[in-house]
């Protein structure tokens, strides 16, 4: 039952990329469906069958294929019983957030039985994004790549590489996940953990029950392959290595960098990576591991540390098959960073620099009109009167930016601003600092709670922004990924400990600092990044470790509109759902 339903989903792979090489020449509309549903057939994975949310039958969902500057118009009918919104994480959106996709932000949800037509154009963008459900955790199964190729005729700022392989990291989960945060909602506590980590949707022969369901990379010797690497786990950042090989980073968020080689990388959720795979010379004579294994320094709680595994094996030449694999070969393994290393983290990031050339330039603002200081990282809501939790204590768990824990309202945010209704929505009065200086990263404070509230930042048109975060060990020193929403950043200074407004800025690097969408907040340090507020509409800021997401751990912009036309958010589309 499972070899079929991928042999299904590999087979519309392949459709997908035929038909996306033959539109190619036909102009810049890209058009899809995405008929989201219940898989009729069960899924077996780790010796256990369930059902599950998919996009046309796939999982993972189907790929979507574009250049720089292509409109791309999908069309989503939700056949499922759960409320859906799409987000199509990474891409800029200018003035089309209504597209943008997480619920109740930009969109109301598409209900059962409803559809939705998200259009949007891709604008200065190349590289590798990603789409994902954006409510609930329903993108533990609703995901796929975006595969956006430069421009016709531009060739990529590097080797052209042989051939193009998306590698997505995702979790499995025998329990129902829409189970597992209503359960946790409902005590305070923690949430179960993953039962396995996958590379497109397999989880790998270092699981029980397992072997079958493996991803294999074929490669000849002497090739070049870029792999696509994206981090759709819900939960876990992950170090990624391959056995005798190294990895050249090329791109990151859909923006190229610098090249440089390692052996392993960190990828968190959220996060793509582009990375050039060279093969050796000759046939090896082995077969070498994929592996793929947690990054955490959670102090407290339970989390998935297991390794997931996919196997890259060499074309023998003196195989009469390519389809042949020689089981007595030796089988490589790469040795991983230890679970909380926090120094091999910190010194791959700070390798990721833009490429800051005359035909790729990283404008960082040099200027900065305004600057704020979110503190990030967890906290506790009181259990209810002669109530029972889970939580710390007896309490609840929470989280907040700057001690406010994100509420969502029941209608979308961004019509509230477009219509000029958001008296009893949101409140425009967000903190640009927190309202009681503590010693972030010391001995946390004796109160732990933080506030609810649904708090907006409000920006004027083209203002300068530089934002510092800074996490917090208020419950323990936790790495937070961080999404924007409608930008991309340039991250200029990042380290440990409480961030120091006098000496720390003269360290920032406003030549080429990497730009991104996604960025971890260091465990018991700061990152500090800029952007210039050029997109009008509302835009959602909130950790990517879905847990973190539940707990309240997001906020959210608004940017005005500017006084020209052209900066100006479009209106709302016509079949835009309704609450």
């Amino acid at each position: 039952m499972a070899i079929s339903y991928l042999l299904r989903s590999s087979i519309l792979a392949v459709a997908a990329l035929l038909l996306f090489s033959v539109n190619l020449a036909k102009g810049d509309i890209r058009e899809y469906q995405f008929d989201v549903q219940v898989q009729t057939t069960n899924v077996t994975r780790l010796c256990s069958s369930k059902s599950i949310v998919t996009v046309n039958g796939q999982f993972p969902g189907p790929t979507v294929f574009a250049r720089e500057g292509d409109l791309v118009v999908i069309r989503v009918i939700n056949h499922s019983p759960y409320n859906m919104s799409i987000h199509w994480h990474g891409i800029r959106q200018l003035r089309s957030g209504w597209a943008d996709g997480p619920a109740y932000i930009t969109q109301c949800p598409i209900q059962p039985g409803g559809s939705y037509v998200y259009k949007y154009t891709i604008t200065g963008q190349r590289g590798t994004l990603w789409w994902h459900a954006h409510i609930s955790w329903l993108r533990a199964t609703v995901y796929g790549p975006i595969i956006i190729l430069p421009k016709a005729g531009v060739p990529y700022p590097f080797p052209a590489p042989d051939k193009e392989v998306p590698v997505v990291f995702g979790e499995w989960w025998k329990a129902d996940t829409e189970a597992v945060i209503s359960q946790a909602t409902q005590t305070g506590g923690g949430p179960n953990v993953s039962d396995a980590f996958t590379i497109n949707g397999l989880p790998g022969p270092l699981y029980n029950c397992s072997a079958k369901d493996t991803f294999k990379l074929k490669v000849e010797a002497g090739k070049t392959y870029m792999l696509r690497l994206i981090n759709a786990a819900l939960n876990d950042e992950l170090f990624f290595s391959i056995a005798g090989h190294t990895l050249t980073v090329v791109d990151v968020d859909a923006v190229y960098v610098k090249p440089f080689t390692v052996d392993t990388l960190l990828i968190t959720p959220g996060q793509t990576t582009n990375v050039l795979l060279t093969t050796k010379p000759s046939y090896p004579g082995a077969t070498f591991y994929m592996l793929a294994a947690p990054y955490s320094t959670a102090m407290s709680g339970t989390f998935d540390n297991t390794t997931v595994a996919g196997i890259l094996e060499y074309e023998d030449p003196s195989s009469h098959s390519t389809a042949a694999f020689n089981k007595n070969l030796p089988v490589l393994r790469p040795t991983l960073p230890q679970i909380n290393d926090t120094s091999f983290v910190s010194n791959y990031t700070a390798k990721l620099r833009s490429l800051a050339t005359a035909e790729y330039p990283a404008n960082v603002p040099q200027q900065v009109d305004t600057r704020f200081f979110f503190t990030v990282g967890l906290g506790t809501h009181p259990c209810a009167v002669n109530g029972t939790c889970q939580g710390p204590n007896g309490s609840r768990f929470a989280a907040a930016v700057n001690n406010v824990s994100f509420v969502l309202p029941s209608t979308a945010l961004l019509q509230s601003h477009y219509t000029g209704r958001s008296n009893g929505v949101y409140a425009s009065n967000f903190p640009a600092m927190p309202l009681s200086p503590f010693n972030y990263t010391g001995t946390p404070p004796n109160n732990t709670n933080v506030s609810n509230g649904t708090r907006l930042v409000v920006l004027p048109y083209g203002a300068s922004v530089e934002l510092v975060m800074q996490g917090t060990s208020v419950l323990g020193a936790e790495s937070h990924p961080f999404h924007l929403h409608g930008f991309n950043f340039f991250v200029v200074g990042q380290g440990f400990g409480n961030f120091d407004p006098v000496n720390d800025p003269a360290k920032y690097n406003l030549v080429d600092p990497v730009e991104r969408n996604t960025v971890g907040v260091p465990a018991a340090g700061w990152v500090a990044i800029r952007f210039l507020a050029d997109n009008p509409g509302v835009w959602f800021m909130h950790c990517h470790l879905e847990v973190h997401v539940s707990w309240g751990l997001k906020m959210a912009w608004v940017v005005q509109d500017g006084s020209l036309p052209n900066q100006k958010i479009l209106p709302p589309p016509s079949d835009l759902p309704k609450c």
